[in-house]
Protein backbone atom coordinates (compact mmCIF):
# COMPACT_ATOMS: atom_id res chain seq x y z
CA UNK A 1 0.00 0.00 0.00
CA UNK A 2 3.04 2.42 0.35
CA UNK A 3 3.63 2.27 -3.65
CA UNK A 4 -0.08 3.66 -4.01
CA UNK A 5 0.68 6.89 -1.50
CA UNK A 6 3.76 7.17 -3.02
CA UNK A 7 2.01 7.31 -6.51
CA UNK A 8 -0.06 9.61 -5.25
CA UNK A 9 2.03 11.79 -3.66
CA UNK A 10 3.94 11.83 -7.27
CA UNK A 11 1.25 13.03 -9.21
CA UNK A 12 0.50 15.87 -6.36
CA UNK A 13 3.81 17.25 -6.88
CA UNK A 14 3.76 17.63 -10.34
CA UNK A 15 4.52 20.77 -11.69
CA UNK A 16 2.69 21.32 -15.16
CA UNK A 17 5.88 22.03 -17.14
CA UNK A 18 6.22 18.31 -16.04
CA UNK A 19 2.89 17.34 -17.03
CA UNK A 20 3.28 18.86 -20.31
CA UNK A 21 7.35 17.26 -20.95
CA UNK A 22 5.40 13.71 -20.27
CA UNK A 23 2.61 14.50 -22.68
CA UNK A 24 4.94 15.61 -25.36
CA UNK A 25 6.53 12.14 -24.53
CA UNK A 26 3.88 9.97 -24.81
CA UNK A 27 2.20 11.90 -28.23
CA UNK A 28 6.02 11.38 -29.73
CA UNK A 29 5.73 7.95 -28.72
CA UNK A 30 2.55 6.97 -30.17
CA UNK A 31 3.64 9.30 -33.45
CA UNK A 32 6.73 7.10 -33.97
CA UNK A 33 4.55 3.60 -33.76
CA UNK A 34 2.16 5.45 -36.22
CA UNK A 35 5.37 6.69 -38.66
CA UNK A 36 6.79 2.89 -38.03
CA UNK A 37 3.55 1.36 -39.37
CA UNK A 38 3.36 3.56 -42.31
CA UNK A 39 6.77 2.53 -43.58
CA UNK A 40 6.13 -0.64 -42.90
CA UNK A 41 3.24 -0.48 -45.12
CA UNK A 42 4.93 1.09 -47.59
CA UNK A 43 8.05 -1.17 -47.81
CA UNK A 44 5.79 -4.18 -48.00
CA UNK A 45 3.16 -2.99 -50.20
CA UNK A 46 0.39 -4.55 -47.80
CA UNK A 47 -2.56 -2.24 -46.27
CA UNK A 48 -1.79 -4.14 -42.70
CA UNK A 49 1.70 -5.79 -42.75
CA UNK A 50 1.50 -7.79 -39.51
CA UNK A 51 -1.59 -9.59 -38.96
CA UNK A 52 -2.74 -12.47 -35.95
CA UNK A 53 -4.03 -15.56 -36.42
CA UNK A 54 -7.54 -15.80 -34.68
CA UNK A 55 -8.69 -19.04 -35.59
CA UNK A 56 -7.25 -22.59 -35.41
CA UNK A 57 -8.09 -22.90 -39.26
CA UNK A 58 -4.80 -23.41 -40.52
CA UNK A 59 -3.41 -25.83 -37.99
CA UNK A 60 -1.05 -27.62 -38.48
CA UNK A 61 1.16 -24.86 -39.89
CA UNK A 62 -0.39 -21.79 -37.67
CA UNK A 63 -1.74 -21.83 -34.32
CA UNK A 64 -4.01 -19.35 -32.86
CA UNK A 65 -2.33 -16.44 -31.90
CA UNK A 66 0.63 -16.35 -34.57
CA UNK A 67 1.92 -13.15 -36.14
CA UNK A 68 2.38 -13.35 -39.59
CA UNK A 69 4.10 -10.83 -41.84
CA UNK A 70 2.62 -10.12 -45.03
CA UNK A 71 4.19 -8.70 -48.18
CA UNK A 72 2.52 -8.00 -51.48
CA UNK A 73 4.23 -7.76 -54.44
CA UNK A 74 2.51 -7.30 -58.04
CA UNK A 75 3.78 -11.71 -59.13
CA UNK A 76 1.14 -13.30 -59.94
CA UNK A 77 -0.51 -15.63 -56.36
CA UNK A 78 -0.35 -19.35 -56.86
CA UNK A 79 -1.76 -22.52 -55.35
CA UNK A 80 0.04 -23.16 -52.34
CA UNK A 81 0.65 -19.53 -50.96
CA UNK A 82 -0.90 -18.79 -47.57
CA UNK A 83 -2.74 -15.05 -47.71
CA UNK A 84 -4.92 -12.88 -46.26
CA UNK A 85 -8.01 -11.74 -47.46
CA UNK A 86 -10.80 -9.24 -46.73
CA UNK A 87 -14.39 -10.95 -47.23
CA UNK A 88 -17.24 -8.05 -47.86
CA UNK A 89 -19.43 -7.49 -45.18
CA UNK A 90 -17.11 -8.84 -42.89
CA UNK A 91 -14.52 -6.54 -40.71
CA UNK A 92 -11.91 -8.75 -39.49
CA UNK A 93 -9.55 -10.89 -42.21
CA UNK A 94 -9.05 -14.43 -42.65
CA UNK A 95 -5.34 -16.21 -43.17
CA UNK A 96 -5.70 -19.40 -45.27
CA UNK A 97 -4.22 -21.71 -48.12
CA UNK A 98 -4.63 -21.00 -51.95
CA UNK A 99 -6.22 -24.34 -53.57
CA UNK A 100 -6.79 -23.23 -56.72
CA UNK A 101 -5.77 -20.33 -59.67
CA UNK A 102 -8.40 -19.07 -62.50
CA UNK A 103 -6.87 -16.66 -64.80
CA UNK A 104 -8.79 -15.00 -67.17
CA UNK A 105 -8.05 -15.02 -70.54
CA UNK A 106 -9.25 -11.84 -71.85
CA UNK A 107 -7.59 -9.45 -68.80
CA UNK A 108 -4.81 -11.93 -67.48
CA UNK A 109 -6.23 -11.18 -64.48
CA UNK A 110 -5.97 -14.04 -61.88
CA UNK A 111 -8.87 -15.15 -59.38
CA UNK A 112 -8.63 -17.67 -56.49
CA UNK A 113 -10.09 -19.86 -54.46
CA UNK A 114 -9.04 -20.81 -50.57
CA UNK A 115 -8.94 -22.93 -47.94
CA UNK A 116 -7.70 -23.39 -44.51
CA UNK A 117 -5.22 -26.16 -44.09
CA UNK A 118 -7.89 -27.97 -40.63
CA UNK A 119 -11.32 -27.23 -42.73
CA UNK A 120 -12.97 -29.66 -44.60
CA UNK A 121 -14.32 -27.82 -47.63
CA UNK A 122 -13.15 -24.52 -49.59
CA UNK A 123 -14.19 -21.11 -48.68
CA UNK A 124 -16.94 -20.33 -50.95
CA UNK A 125 -19.47 -20.40 -48.12
CA UNK A 126 -16.90 -17.85 -46.24
CA UNK A 127 -16.77 -15.65 -49.55
CA UNK A 128 -19.84 -12.78 -50.09
CA UNK A 129 -23.02 -14.03 -51.08
CA UNK A 130 -22.47 -15.07 -54.90
CA UNK A 131 -19.11 -15.26 -54.69
CA UNK A 132 -17.12 -17.93 -55.97
CA UNK A 133 -13.92 -16.70 -56.55
CA UNK A 134 -11.39 -14.00 -54.87
CA UNK A 135 -10.34 -11.00 -56.90
CA UNK A 136 -6.58 -9.52 -56.42
CA UNK A 137 -8.74 -6.51 -54.43
CA UNK A 138 -9.75 -9.16 -51.87
CA UNK A 139 -6.08 -9.93 -50.63
CA UNK A 140 -4.23 -8.17 -48.35
CA UNK A 141 -1.08 -10.02 -48.61
CA UNK A 142 1.37 -13.04 -48.48
CA UNK A 143 2.55 -14.31 -45.54
CA UNK A 144 5.84 -14.46 -45.90
CA UNK A 145 6.95 -14.66 -42.06
CA UNK A 146 5.72 -15.84 -38.90
CA UNK A 147 6.21 -15.60 -34.93
CA UNK A 148 4.19 -18.06 -32.54
CA UNK A 149 2.29 -17.35 -30.06
CA UNK A 150 3.16 -13.66 -29.61
CA UNK A 151 0.08 -12.91 -31.09
CA UNK A 152 -1.63 -14.49 -27.60
CA UNK A 153 -1.07 -10.67 -25.98
CA UNK A 154 -3.70 -9.43 -28.94
CA UNK A 155 -5.98 -11.63 -28.80
CA UNK A 156 -6.47 -11.78 -24.65
CA UNK A 157 -6.53 -7.91 -24.79
CA UNK A 158 -9.38 -8.34 -27.15
CA UNK A 159 -11.30 -11.07 -25.75
CA UNK A 160 -10.85 -9.93 -21.95
CA UNK A 161 -11.17 -5.95 -22.28
CA UNK A 162 -10.89 -5.07 -18.68
CA UNK A 163 -7.19 -6.11 -19.09
CA UNK A 164 -6.53 -3.67 -21.79
CA UNK A 165 -7.75 -0.82 -19.94
CA UNK A 166 -5.98 -1.86 -16.64
CA UNK A 167 -2.83 -2.32 -19.24
CA UNK A 168 -3.02 1.39 -20.81
CA UNK A 169 -4.21 2.71 -16.98
CA UNK A 170 -0.75 1.17 -15.43
CA UNK A 171 1.34 2.60 -18.51
CA UNK A 172 -0.32 6.36 -18.33
CA UNK A 173 0.25 6.11 -14.55
CA UNK A 174 3.98 4.89 -15.20
CA UNK A 175 4.14 7.83 -17.90
CA UNK A 176 2.67 10.76 -15.55
CA UNK A 177 5.11 9.71 -12.40
CA UNK A 178 8.44 9.38 -14.16
CA UNK A 179 10.67 11.83 -13.11
CA UNK A 180 12.59 12.02 -16.10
Amino acid sequence: MDWIGETVDSIKSLQIRQVLTQAVSLGMIVTSALIIWKALMCVTGSESPVVVVLSGSMEPGFKRGDILFLHMSKEPIRAGEIVVFNVDGREIPIVHRVIKVHERQDTGEVDVLTKGDNNYGDDRLLYAHGQLWLQRHHIMGRAVGFLPYVGWVTIIMTEKPIIKYILIGALGLLVITSKD
